[in-house]
C-alpha cells in the first residue's frame, strides 16, 4: 500500500482527499517505480478540475495527482525495453496511475534512466516542463538572434524556456509578477512586470515590430492580449491554451518520448539548464504545493520529495 493525494469527483480543492492504494502491477507497456519525487503542474489540477477530459475523463475514482515523477524501477511490463529493475528513471503517468502516490506507473516508451549525477527532485522536473521547454523551441526552429516573447516566464515552463532560448542564442523578453523579477534576471531575459502599468505598450517599445515568435504559458485573456505581438500568427504558440488556434496560433506539439526526456537530462547534468526549484514538500503536504500552483504565485519549480 503506497499513501496518495487524489480527487474522488471532478472539481476543486475540495474534491482532494489523502488515502491508500495498492501498489498497481504494471500492464505490458508500463513500468512500476518506487517514486522518490513528483513535480507539481498545472496541468495537475486542470485534471483534477476535469478540464482535460481525454487524458483521464474515463478513469475510475478516486484519481491519483500527478503527471511527472522520478524513481527506481521496482516492477516492469513484459514489452517494456531499453529498462531494468533498478534504474532510476524518469517518466511520464500517461495511462492515469499519477504520481502524488508512493508508487506509480509510467508508460515504457515514457521512460528514460536518469544520469548518475542529477538527483530525483531535478529529474522530476523533466517529463513537464523541460520536455515541454524543449518541444517548443525545437518546434518554432528560430534562427540565432531572433526575439522571443515568453508570456508567463516565471514558472517552470517559462524558466526553463528562457535558459534553453538563451543557449540557442535567441534574444528572450518575458513578462511576470514583480515578485519573479530577480529568478527571472537569472536567464537573462528582459522582464516586463505584469503590474507596471501598460504591459502591451512596454513590450511594443521594446519591439516595435513584433516579435519573431510569441510563447503563452498563461492562457484566457492574458494569450489574447499579447496575440498581436508575434510577427506571424502560425508563430503564437500556446502551452495550454487550446483556443490560440481561434487566434491563428498553435499549441505546443508534444513528444513524451524517451529520447526528449534523455535529452533534456544531459541539459540539466551539462549545467545548460537549472530546473528552479523554489521548494520542496513532503507527500502529506502536496496539497499547499498544488494550492500555491494554482494560485499562480508559485515562482520556479515546485516539487514534492517522497524521502521527507
Amino acid at each position: 500500500m503506497s499513501r496518495a493525494l487524489g480527487y474522488t469527483a471532478f472539481g476543486g480543492p475540495e474534491v482532494q482527499e489523502f488515502f491508500d492504494r495498492a501498489d498497481p502491477a504494471p500492464g505490458p507497456n508500463e513500468v512500476l517505480i518506487r517514486v522518490a519525487a513528483a513535480g507539481v503542474n498545472p496541468l495537475d489540477h486542470h485534471l483534477r478540475s476535469g478540464h482535460v477530459p481525454g487524458l483521464n475523463g474515463e478513469l475510475p475514482f478516486p484519481q491519483v495527482l500527478g503527471m511527472e515523477a522520478a524513481g527506481t524501477i521496482i516492477a516492469l511490463g513484459s514489452d517494456v525495453s531499453g529498462l531494468a529493475v533498478g534504474d532510476r528513471v524518469t517518466g511520464f503517468a500517461l495511462t492515469g496511475a499519477g504520481t502524488y502516490v508512493g508508487t506509480t506507473l509510467l508508460l515504457g516508451t515514457s521512460t528514460a534512466r536518469i544520469p548518475d549525477a542529477l538527483p530525483e527532485t531535478w529529474a522530476a522536473t523533466i517529463p513537464v516542463a523541460g520536455t515541454t521547454a524543449l518541444d517548443i523551441l525545437d518546434q518554432l526552429e528560430l534562427p540565432a538572434g531572433a526575439s522571443l516573447l515568453v508570456n508567463g516566464i516565471g514558472g517552470g515552463v517559462g524558466l526553463a524556456l528562457a535558459q534553453l532560448a538563451r543557449n540557442r542564442d535567441l534574444v528572450v523578453t518575458g513578462t511576470a509578477s514583480a515578485a519573479k523579477r530577480d529568478l527571472v534576471a537569472t536567464t537573462g531575459a528582459k522582464f516586463v512586470d505584469y503590474g507596471s502599468g501598460d504591459v502591451i505598450a512596454q513590450l511594443r517599445a521594446l519591439a516595435p515590430d513584433g516579435f519573431d515568435a510569441v510563447v503563452d504559458a498563461v492562457g484566457g485573456d492574458s494569450l489574447r492580449s499579447i496575440a498581436d505581438l508575434a510577427k506571424k500568427p502560425e508563430l503564437l504558440v500556446a502551452v495550454g491554451d487550446p483556443s490560440v488556434t481561434e487566434l491563428g496560433g498553435v499549441t505546443v506539439h508534444r513528444r513524451l518520448d524517451r529520447d526528449s526526456l534523455e535529452r533534456v537530462a544531459e541539459l540539466m547534468v551539462s549545467g545548460q539548464l537549472d530546473p528552479n526549484i523554489t521548494a520542496t514538500y513532503p507527500l502529506d503536504r502536496a496539497d499547499e504545493a498544488l494550492a500555491l500552483v494554482e494560485s499562480r504565485h508559485a515562482t520556479g519549480k515546485l516539487v514534492i520529495d517522497l524521502r521527507l
